[in-house]
């Protein structure tokens, strides 16, 4: 897959805030919810908790990609990231609701918002860096998130889980579509580096990092009691 092996690829600026985000880089794409996930040894219990989660994080989500389209200079950059939102509030979100369903997750259960810390430093992360009105701030908490799936769902790509919502999740997250829009961004993301100072370089590096640990707290959270 093209876009799977660009991400490999992906160079200097990109390239050293995912080095900085170590070990909570490895720690998230490696997680147990990963080899779960991919083994099928994941429960429905589980799983449903996580797609709660998520799918109390997904408005956070759009909110932020929007932000992307607003602040990203020219057109062409501004109908990439609106093509994304697009999958998020269509294909993605058709996913939720068809597992939901499969998971017999009450309606009344799922589309009331979840409470959960790691949701609360997610949108307090993604504010913070919307709030400055800076395309590169945006790009630095949306890119790892997005990078953080495109990764672990590289490397469990061959994966037969058995229930089909659990390979699907796999799919949408190894979309040559999706890998070719988070090879782009880290491309973005080095034109950024390139051009901020070491002051900006510094927070940009403080956001992304701070990105990834609340990755690391999402999944953890599958499996709190």
């Amino acid at each position: 897959m093209t876009g799977i092996a660009q991400e490999s690829k992906a160079s200097t600026f990109a390239a050293s805030l995912r080095a900085a985000a170590e070990p909570d880089w490895t720690s998230a794409t490696t997680h147990r919810f990963v080899r779960e996930l991919a083994s099928g040894e994941i429960d429905d219990a589980a799983f449903a908790r996580y797609l709660r989660i998520d799918y109390g994080f997904i408005e956070t989500l759009v909110t932020l990609v929007a932000h992307a389209v607003a602040t990203a200079p020219g057109m062409d950059r501004k109908k990439r990231y609106a093509a994304f939102l697009g999958v998020l509030t269509g294909d993605e979100n058709d996913y939720f609701e068809r597992s939901f369903a499969a998971l017999k997750v009450p309606a009344a259960d799922w589309r009331t918002p979840i409470r959960h810390p790691v949701l609360d430093g997610f949108r307090d992360l993604m504010a913070r860096q919307a709030q400055t009105g800076c395309y590169g701030a945006v790009l630095a908490a949306l890119l790892p998130v997005e990078w953080v799936y495109l990764t672990w769902a590289s490397a469990v790509a061959d994966a037969v889980p058995g229930r089909p919502y659990l390979r699907e999740w796999i799919d949408l997250h190894i979309d040559p579509g999706f890998a070719d829009f988070v090879t782009w961004m880290t491309h973005e993301m080095d034109d950024v580096g390139q051009q901020a100072s070491d002051a900006e370089r510094d927070a940009l590096t403080a956001a992304f990092t701070q990105a990834v640990a609340l990755e690391v707290q999402f999944f953890d959270a599958v499996y709190a009691d």
